[in-house]
């Protein structure tokens, strides 16, 4: 996936690191081979290879990644997509990125064309989509936050109760930390003061346009495409950070709200009762906004 994972954990059983090592390498390399699209032999990357009108029955981990995407983009008007990987190639970004600097209309036009989440015909009961020639499906506004999840299945199931569960920022903490307090983690706002949340038997996923950006003649652009438009984001959001109990939900929800931006992005966070944290880019220094739902004791 082209980042790190770490894990802090009480090990009361004394269970062998090269035990726990295997099981969380285990069930990431699930997600590697079945969602990553930067591997030409993993199930996404022959989907997106496969011809027109071919059907394709998922494996039951992508089929739930699948689920989740389908649901949120819906209920977002199509703000995460799961099909959004030909414009964010055109963009300069992903493995199949034209690093050739701004796209031309014509390119924009084509990728734009090839995208839609509903030209999938995406059965969720069956866990099957067909690929109706073109679509390149992008999991990357998601998949993180289900191998956190998935690596936290994995380490239950080897007996474990209290850990912190960390995959490229994105975290998931369970139980307690020795001494019974919950896991403590910091939230990077850009501000002197940062927010400081517990998160007992929760997930924070963050998303924004302070870590990959790419420049062109003088125009800078965020990775975060919005699949609406085809352009990237230029609102003034810097980034969202999104509590939830599944860290899949968190990561697709920090996506949508940061597609959506600070206005239109906070109605839709205030109305579906999600946890979340805005910070926009200000002058001098940037504004930090907080929904009804985050903690009450995270808030300045």
């Amino acid at each position: 996936m082209g980042t790190t994972w770490s894990l802090r954990f009480d090990n009361p059983r004394m269970l062998p690191l090269a035990a726990v090592r295997a099981a969380v390498e285990g069930a990431l390399g699930v997600v590697v081979a079945q969602m990553s699209h930067w591997e030409q032999d993993s199930d996404i990357s022959r989907i997106n290879r496969a011809p027109a009108r071919s059907r394709h029955v998922l494996p039951k981990e992508f089929a739930e990644v699948m689920r989740c995407a389908a649901s949120w983009a819906a209920a977002s008007g199509g703000a995460i997509d799961p099909t959004v990987g030909p414009l964010v190639a055109c963009w300069g970004f992903g493995p199949s990125a034209d690093e050739s600097g701004l796209p031309s209309a014509q390119a924009l036009a084509a990728a734009r064309s090839q995208v839609g989440w509903q030209r999938l015909a995406f059965d969720a009961a069956e866990g099957s989509l067909t690929q109706p020639g073109g679509v390149a499906l992008d999991l990357s506004g998601i998949a993180k936050g289900f191998a956190v999840d998935h690596g936290t299945q994995a380490l239950r199931a080897l007996g474990l109760a209290d850990f912190l569960f960390e995959i490229g920022g994105e975290l998931r903490g369970v139980g307690r930390r020795p001494g019974g307090q919950p896991w403590q983690v910091q939230v990077d706002t850009g501000l002197a003061a940062a927010q400081r949340i517990a998160l007992a038997d929760m997930a924070v996923a963050t998303s924004g346009d302070r870590w990959h950006q790419r420049a062109h003649e003088g125009k800078r652009w965020s990775h975060t495409i919005d699949p609406r438009t085809g352009e990237p984001v230029a609102h003034a959001l810097a980034s969202v950070t999104v509590l939830h109990a599944q860290c899949m939900e968190a990561d697709a929800l920090a996506t949508v709200l940061t597609v959506l931006g600070p206005d239109e992005g906070w109605d839709f966070a205030e109305q579906h009762g999600v946890a979340a944290l805005f910070v926009s880019h200000g002058n001098p220094s940037p504004t930090m906004r907080a929904t009804s739902d985050w903690p009450a004791q995270a808030r300045s």
